[in-house]
């Protein structure tokens, strides 16, 4: 029916109001609630880096960790081998011809065909696979080993590459997988790109290693790079990144220079005060990415957790190190496979451009509907005017990152809530043509309209929520903003237009001034 109860009415009005206000959060600067829609990279400006992780030293390192598990177990056997060698894609030694069918018998599934396959690891996975070249035994990652362990590096390095971002205040970046070993990240109006990019490219991995007297064994050549001094610094990691609670930036008061202060966990604080006490008077080198960024020489023992770096650092450096030890190490090194700058005038171009549409196309609606329909038009129109209202409102509340597709939504939007009162209207034509009573016309009208309308905006839906589901970045936007749109339609069509309309026919039941 036409006729609207009193909560029906006082709660579309509720809406509205509300609407209206989160909507003109947009405009305002308001401490208690900070919600707006954000501009994404192509409104906005900013940074579009796309990372590759490079997973060869990986699988090196974690061959490594292999090597004493492969012995120990083949000495528990009384596996006699030689010739144990390690390469960068596997690890390799010699056994005796009936050494073999024991290895077998202890380490293999076999096929029907007989033919050995798969090695079995000691934690029972298929981490590992074994083959033999005579009498020599080569053991490298599987295909199900490599792509656990690529998608493991994958996800930790997001993880650490949302950490550094966040630290460095970047509002509403994006960060999404693509493929098998890309990073996507978008920052919306950067002001320093570069300064992120080295920070994303950097694994930073932190390790304190004694400075060596001569070149011992176990020892390797490195360059302080403060003063570009060659030291021989011992292999023996005596504390790493793994080990670190907490980095700050400081000034130093003595030297007033910045530097970096750190906090250890208990095992890291047990290690470093150990060695501490043990060298007194050596230097101790701390390490970050293969470069040794200071070598200072231990005075005294240092047992509370804690210490400084120092290393004739900007406060920007000693800040951005900070970051990258508190964020933790990436598991891998990182590529810069792409990368794109949108400038802030290009985004306000497209962001006037976008508005210029949408105020074009929302006259001519306007017009259009108010000729067409006379005062239901205004209706008509009114109702447009709240539907964007609404929606505004909705992705204000869910702080959705509006782009340039999330605009084309939008004024796919206003097509459609207009399409909605058409068919409306058209059907309420229909029915004026058979029934006396202008009331019931409009009022079957609305009923049988609705059909309609919703199959329409329904496969719509459909279609909006696969975009979302299957589609990332600018196609996901537009999804957002066509799915929320055609919601506001269906309740400013079926609720604020025919609260209206009802007011409007009930005023002037005989249909003396106005017409459709």
């Amino acid at each position: 029916m036409l006729n609207f109860t009193k909560i029906k009415v006082f709660t579309i009005y509720i809406i509205l109001l509300a609407a209206v206000f989160i909507s003109s959060l947009n405009f305002q600067a308001n401490n208690l609630i900070d919600k707006k829609v954000n501009l994404g990279l192509d409104l906005q400006g900013g940074s579009y880096i796309l990372l590759e992780i490079d997973t060869s030293p990986l699988v090196n390192q974690k061959l490594q960790s292999k090597v004493v598990p492969i012995k120990k177990f083949l000495n528990e056997n009384n596996i006699l081998f030689q010739n144990f060698s390690i390469s960068k894609e596997n690890i390799s030694f010699s056994i005796k011809q009936d050494e073999q069918k024991k290895l077998k018998n202890l380490f293999f599934l076999k096929t029907k065909k007989n033919v050995v396959n798969t090695f079995i690891s000691e934690y029972n996975t298929f981490e590992l696979d074994i083959s033999f070249n005579q009498n020599e035994v080569i053991v490298n990652f599987s295909n199900y080993g490599l792509i656990s362990l690529n998608n493991a590096a994958l996800k930790q390095s997001i993880e650490i590459i949302r950490r550094r971002i966040d630290d460095v205040g970047t509002k509403e970046p994006t960060i999404l997988q693509r493929g098998d070993k890309r990073i996507l990240v978008e920052l919306p109006g950067i002001d320093n790109p570069e300064r992120v990019k080295e920070l994303l490219g950097k694994t930073a991995q932190l390790t304190f290693r004694l400075v060596s007297n001569d070149d011992e064994f176990g020892s390797e050549k490195l360059i302080l790079s403060e003063n570009n001094e060659e030291l021989t610094v011992n292999k023996r990691v005596v504390v790493s990144g793994d080990n670190l609670v907490d980095a700050q930036p400081r000034f130093d008061n003595q030297s007033n220079q910045p530097i970096v202060i750190f906090t250890l966990d208990r095992l890291g604080s047990q290690k470093f005060g150990k060695t501490t006490t043990q060298h007194v008077g050596k230097r101790l080198a701390i390490i970050l990415d293969d470069s040794v960024i200071s070598a200072p020489q231990i005075r005294e023992a240092i047992t509370g957790g804690t210490g400084t770096i120092s290393g004739g650092f900007t406060f920007q450096e000693a800040t951005d190190l900070a970051l990258l030890l508190r964020s933790g190490a990436l598991p891998t090194p990182i590529n810069i496979v792409e990368e794109r700058t949108v400038g802030p005038d290009l985004g306000k171009d497209s962001i006037d451009a976008g508005i210029f549409s949408l105020i074009i196309g929302f006259i001519l609606v306007i017009l259009f509907m108010f000729y067409k329909y006379k005062i239901f038009g205004l209706v008509s129109n009114i109702s447009l005017i709240s539907n964007l209202i609404i929606l505004m409102g909705i992705l204000t509340l869910i702080e959705a990152t509006l782009t340039l597709p999330g605009i084309a939504g939008i004024i796919l939007t206003v097509g459609m809530a207009v399409d909605s009162n058409v068919l409306i209207y058209e059907r309420i034509k229909e029915e004026l043509k058979t029934e006396k009573s202008i009331i019931h016309a409009f009022d079957v009208g609305y009923n049988k309209a609705k059909i309609t309308v919703l199959d329409a905006n329904i496969t719509t839906l459909i279609a909006a929520a696969i975009l979302f589901i299957f589609g990332s970045g600018p196609v996901k936007g537009f999804a957002v903003t066509l799915g929320v749109g055609i919601i506001t339609t269906l309740f400013s069509a079926y609720f604020i237009a025919r609260h209206l309309t009802s007011i409007i026919v009930l005023k002037d039941r005989e249909g003396k001034y106005f017409s459709l």
